[in-house]
């Protein structure tokens, strides 16, 4: 049976386990459990799980942000969106965008916004078919390095 829920604590070494998968290595587990438990107090962050059986097989986060033009509504950033490869064509990712993007209605959110990496062609395909259209935007990111 699958599920769609919060992420608890107990979880995070599976949760590491998908992040291996999607970034290609873990994280060190006393930071994700710091930036876990500062994320749970916060609730403009909502992390979501889709267990089978109760294994957590995928997950995703989104983040909403008060913005301050035309109406001054918020709007939801998606990151971090994975399905195990174990566990992939199986309806998880759709049942994790369907339940966030309820979650974006329930907080007034007027639009998503997510970015993908170029090459993750199957990714897009899914995207598109779950109603994201591509936007011919330019994206930018600068990795700020440790002091």
């Amino acid at each position: 049976m699958v599920t769609i829920e919060q992420i608890e604590i107990v979880s995070l070494e599976a949760l590491n386990t998908l992040y291996d998968e999607l970034m290609g290595g873990r994280a060190d587990p006393l930071k994700l459990e710091n930036a876990f438990r500062t994320i749970r107090e916060d609730e403009r962050y909502v992390l979501l799980g889709a267990f089978v059986d109760g294994e957590l097989l995928g997950s995703l986060m989104g983040i909403v942000c008060q913005d301050l033009v035309g109406d001054c509504r918020p709007f939801m950033v998606i990151e971090n969106v994975v399905v195990s490869s174990r566990a992939r064509r199986q309806g998880l990712g759709k049942k994790l965008m369907t339940a966030i993007e309820a979650i974006a209605h329930e907080r007034d959110c007027y639009y998503i916004i997510f970015v993908s990496g170029e090459k993750r062609k199957e990714a897009h395909i899914f995207y598109e078919a779950m109603g994201y259209r591509e936007e011919k935007v330019e994206g930018y990111r600068k990795h700020l390095s440790s002091h």
